[in-house]
């Protein structure tokens, strides 16, 4: 038997405190000893446990929001989209929208909003290295057709051999009867 269980002061914790203000009112009633109805009228005080989160209305308005972004990546490929001749802002638009529905997630979904400040000390340098390694990879994927082999040349897909094969198709589509399949 341990000599600590008496003490109240060394009642269960569930971490520590990294935010400045008054403890929870149920560790209030555990530090000074209240038991049985007192500490459960302490604890319903009209602050629920989803209090510090912002309860269901917050999940659900981001839910929205989500739903919302999706609607605009996918109306990109809608023929109301203005800029549908240069499919790089397309492209640019719904990475925008992708990181946006990540951050969103990861913040609300994954309660990394309301987490301690050393959250900052994980995701900073990840993502420091992250855009790091991208650029890095930035010239070798553009220049990776400089200097190969000729038979790996011979075999690699250029930009003309795709525009080949899908006015074959197209031709093969056109010449085909229609109950030939």
């Amino acid at each position: 038997m341990s000599d600590h269980s008496n003490h109240p002061a060394a009642a269960p914790s569930h971490g520590p405190i990294t935010r400045l203000g008054e403890l929870p009112a149920h560790s209030v009633a555990e530090a000074h000893g209240l038991a049985g109805h007192a500490a459960e009228d302490a604890s319903h005080d009209g602050h629920g446990a989803e209090d510090g989160h912002g309860g269901i209305g917050k999940y659900l308005l981001v839910f929205l929001a989500l739903c919302a972004l999706t609607t605009m990546s996918f109306f990109t490929t809608s023929s109301l989209w203005p800029w549908k001749s240069e499919p790089h802002v397309g492209w640019a638009f719904m990475m925008a929208v992708s990181c946006t529905k990540a951050l969103l997630v990861v913040l609300v979904f994954m309660h990394v909003l309301w987490e301690a400040n050393w959250k900052y000390v994980l995701t900073i340098p990840a993502a420091m290295m992250a855009i790091f390694l991208a650029i890095m990879l930035i010239p070798d994927v553009g220049l990776r057709t400089r200097m190969v082999a000729q038979e790996r040349e011979i075999h690699m897909a250029r930009p003309s051999d795709v525009r080949l094969l899908e006015q074959a198709g197209e031709a093969q589509l056109l010449s085909e009867p229609a109950g030939a399949h």
